[in-house]
């Protein structure tokens, strides 16, 4: 069985990334397809892949600016081919579930195209002249039509979550099943002793919300670390006081040990899945998180984490203040986070790949 993976963007370490990384130990020789490859803002973790990319690629400016480039997306995914692949495993939380195909085409679908159906803010957020504004409030809808007939393309349809699962039945009017995403529970485990810090780790841009737990504990006096970057993050560092420590990119091996030296995760977005939950609990901390979304798929109230109501900084506020470490068993932490191992998900995904595929013949 040849298989092909279809990816949308190679510009940024993530969970669609991890995914990626998944579905590549499992097929190793597989090619992967992507609209646009960077091998510095990656680290370097996909160099030794055999990637085909977009000719959007080397485009001046598509790669510092890529959100100017989304009018052209659809035909970079419909540029590629597959004469030598029997399936098309794309991982998709905007363009890639779009390729065109005759062979047997599977989906890992993140989310339905979030600045498309639930993110109603979009425009009003992006740091572009009015002009640009006012043609992304043209180009939007004709991508909206466009997503959805691309998500008709797709033999079947593979969710993250029950949050996604529904998603995808209200948006795209289409059935799927459900795989979680996948974490290395082995790596991710509990290192040293807990500190008197809590955590953040995430992509530093508006629709995360970290600004109010910076809010929250710019009140509280706490000591908060944050690792990330992104768009938003120069704003952020100026709203900060210096209780609030900024780390940026960290190894995997750092992160690990922030993990578990935190007192608790904080988690303030309304997140598809969240694999950044499922890590932290993996390292026997304890998540707060906003009670939406695929946080109440991932988290047990009471016994792995709390949720806090409102994405308000108030309500984080709050959460921390009523927060008692003494409370949780951190090994039932851990073993609960155990059941999203990347050994069961790359199982899970194998068997049902190659289940469809001796169907498909």
């Amino acid at each position: 069985m040849r298989i092909t993976f279809v990816h949308e963007f190679l510009n940024q370490l993530g969970g669609a990334e991890r995914v990626l990384q998944n579905f590549h130990e499992i097929w190793p020789d597989a090619p992967v397809d992507v609209i646009l490859f960077d091998n510095k803002k990656t680290r370097g973790e996909f160099e030794n892949y055999l990637i085909n990319k977009s000719f959007l690629n080397n485009w001046p400016g598509t790669k510092s600016h890529p959100k100017l480039f989304l009018g052209l997306m659809p035909k970079a995914i419909e540029s590629f081919r597959f004469p030598n692949t029997d399936v098309v495993l794309s991982d998709s939380s905007s363009f890639a579930k779009g390729a065109k195909t005759d062979r047997l085409h599977i989906c890992y679908c993140h989310t339905p195209t979030r600045f498309l159906w639930t993110d109603d803010d979009y425009l009003s957020y992006q740091k572009y002249p009015l002009v640009l504004k006012w043609l992304g409030g043209i180009i939007l809808p004709w991508l909206r039509t466009w997503d959805f007939q691309a998500a008709q393309r797709p033999d079947f349809l593979i969710a993250n979550s029950v949050n996604v699962q529904q998603r995808i039945k209200k948006y795209y009017k289409r059935d799927s099943i459900i795989i979680p995403p996948p974490v290395d529970t082995e790596f991710f485990h509990p290192v040293g002793n807990k500190e008197n810090y809590f955590l953040v780790a995430s992509r530093l841009e508006p629709y995360k919300k970290t600004d109010i737990v910076i809010k929250a504990f710019n009140q509280l006096g706490l000591k908060l670390k944050i690792v990330g970057t992104g768009s938003e993050l120069e704003r952020l560092k100026k709203i900060s006081k210096p209780n609030i420590e900024f780390l940026g990119r960290v190894s995997d091996e750092d992160l690990r040990k922030l993990y578990s030296e935190a007192q608790a995760y904080i988690f303030p977005a309304e997140e598809d899945a969240g694999i950044t939950l499922i890590e932290a609990q993996a390292c026997s901390t304890p998540v707060l998180a906003y009670g939406a979304g695929g946080a109440l798929e991932t988290v047990i109230s009471g016994k792995t984490g709390e949720f806090f109501k409102e994405q308000t900084a108030e309500s984080v506020k709050q959460a921390v203040e009523n927060f008692d470490l003494k409370k949780y068993n951190l090994t039932f932490i851990r073993k609960h986070a155990e059941q999203y191992d990347k050994q069961i998900f790359q199982k899970k995904i194998k068997d049902f790949v190659e289940e469809k595929y001796a169907d498909w013949n």
